[in-house]
């Protein structure tokens, strides 16, 4: 690095260091200052620049001189909403609600219930982790469509819903194909069957009923002879079903191949067991 360069970074380093250290001590001083109406209007100020970090500060500082003021519901109002745009999601629903339980009659109360709902989806994670975030959300949603039915909400909350729903959906279905990629395929069969009773109408319902059927064939291939020839007939049964319920399925041929193949292997182990020793 040439020193010239050098020069250029501690320059830029030593104007940040100078920067925050100034923003700092200007909050200490704004944050002592006891004219807690200035300190509003600051907070104010903050939170229209969306600085969330500084009017937050401000907002929890001057909280209990206006807690019986007029005022009050709109900083807390506002401090909710501080934390929600912090992405601090846990403090934000816990807000939320508060924020119900001290305001039960304000004009703002449907949008606060729909907010705390929505804290939740937001804290919902990925499909492989735990989705109690994910029930929670979809529970606050319903209830908040009970409890405001002519809401505009509505529309995006069925939309919340139905999209934490697949999230739950896919979860199972990872799980149960988990149970198949490592060989535990009676594991896998019932798996696949929660998942397709579970979600009966997804666009994906044929295929959880062809892993039920990929699952209960390998079963019976690996199982003991004297096992076999029924769990090939289970695997007859689900093949049955199969094309019962999805006889236009882009799967069908597959499922045909399958119900071929254990109705061979019955005819074979059958025809072994009625053989006469020689």
């Amino acid at each position: 690095m040439s020193i010239l360069l050098r020069f250029s970074v501690l320059l830029v380093m030593s104007v940040a260091i100078v920067s925050v250290s100034g923003c700092a001590k200007s909050m200490t001083k704004l944050l002592k200052n006891p004219d807690a109406s200035y300190k509003l209007r600051r907070a104010e100020q903050f939170f229209v620049k969306k600085d969330y970090i500084k009017a937050q500060q401000v907002y929890e500082d001057i909280m209990p001189f206006f807690k019986t003021s007029k005022e009050f519901e709109d900083i807390y109002y506002k401090y909710a909403y501080c934390a929600y745009h912090l992405s601090d999601f846990m403090n934000a629903e816990n807000l939320f609600k508060s924020y119900l339980e001290i305001f039960p009659t304000s004009a703002r109360a449907e949008e606060i219930d729909y907010m705390r709902a929505y804290c939740f989806y937001k804290q919902s994670p990925k499909a492989q982790l735990d989705q109690t975030n994910t029930v929670r959300a979809m529970g606050m949603m319903q209830t908040f469509i009970n409890t405001h039915p002519g809401s505009p909400r509505n529309k995006e909350a069925n939309d919340i819903i139905d999209i934490c729903r697949a999230k739950l959906e896919t979860k199972d279905f990872l799980s149960a194909q988990l149970y198949y990629d490592l060989g535990q395929f009676r594991a896998a069969g019932v798996a696949f069957t929660t998942l397709l009773n579970a979600y009966p109408e997804s666009y994906r319902a044929d295929e959880y009923k062809l892993m039920v059927i990929r699952s209960y064939y390998r079963f019976a291939e690996m199982s003991i002879e004297e096992k076999k020839a029924e769990r090939f007939e289970q695997v007859v049964s689900e093949c049955f079903e199969f094309v019962d319920r999805y006889p236009e399925s882009k799967w069908k041929k597959e499922v045909d191949n399958f119900l071929n193949l254990s109705q061979n292997n019955i005819k074979i182990l059958t025809n072994e067991q009625t053989k006469t020793p020689a």
